[in-house]
């Protein structure tokens, strides 16, 4: 028995035991000099499997999930045994829970590389709007229909900035476009945004040549191929 409980270790750090052997051990792990050591040492190795992708460790929320799918698998409860026979549940007990946070974390790590992604792709257009509006090259247009101005820079990149527009309703978003000579029926679509309160600086997708007027319309969320409702935003021609 006291030989066989040293060998719970293992599954003890790794939350595999059943209740008994987990009472058992406990009150064997109060006494042993030997067990707390090598407990701490297990402890060690599975957070550094938690923090093996770069970044922040996970959350303590997700360690509770984790070893919540963990414990809902039916366990098979093995009595103490010549090191041999426990030897191998306790490895496969280890093995499945390495392999469930290896796959957590790794579902994590890509989940951050999205968000970061994310950001990256926004900072490189506020920076591309902001050389728009900076560029002594770049000609201010008056709007013929809302408040504000199109900022078209010299190889017909251009920005809306507009004041007032409000948040769009639920289930609307609001849609820019760009018209050929003012035509809303060969407009081509030029970007989504969801509006608020105060002032929006929006990057137009496409180039605007002369002659052209960009627009806004309210269409249904995700945006319409072409425009469903009459222009609140309308530039003069360019």
């Amino acid at each position: 028995m006291e030989a066989g409980i040293h060998e719970l270790t293992a599954g003890y750090a790794l939350d595999a035991l059943d209740a008994d052997e987990r009472a058992a051990y406990e009150r064997h792990l109060a006494g042993c000099e030997q067990c707390q050591g090598e407990l701490e040492s297990f402890w060690v190795t599975t957070e550094a499997l938690a923090v093996a992708a770069s970044g922040p460790a996970p959350s303590d929320d997700l360690r509770e999930r984790i070893l919540a799918d963990v414990r809902a698998e039916p366990q098979v409860v093995v009595p103490f045994a010549p090191r041999r026979r426990r030897l191998v549940p306790v490895l496969a007990a280890a093995a499945a829970v390495a392999a469930v946070v290896a796959l957590a974390v790794g579902l994590w790590a890509a989940h951050l590389s999205s968000q970061l992604g994310d950001s990256r792709s926004a900072l490189d257009r506020e920076r591309a709007n902001a050389s728009v509006l900076v560029d002594p090259e770049s000609r201010s247009v008056a709007l013929d229909t809302g408040t504000g101005k199109l900022v078209v820079g010299p190889e017909g990149q251009s920005v809306l900035v507009l004041d007032g527009v409000g948040t769009a309703p639920s289930g609307k978003t609001y849609e820019l476009w760009i018209m050929p000579d003012g035509n809303v029926d060969q407009a081509a679509r030029a970007g989504l945004f969801p509006g608020g309160d105060g002032t929006e600086v929006l990057g137009v997708d496409g180039t605007v040549e002369s002659g052209d007027v960009v627009g806004v319309t309210l269409e249904p969320a995700g945006g319409s191929d072409k425009p469903t409702t009459t222009p609140i935003v309308a530039s003069q021609p360019v």
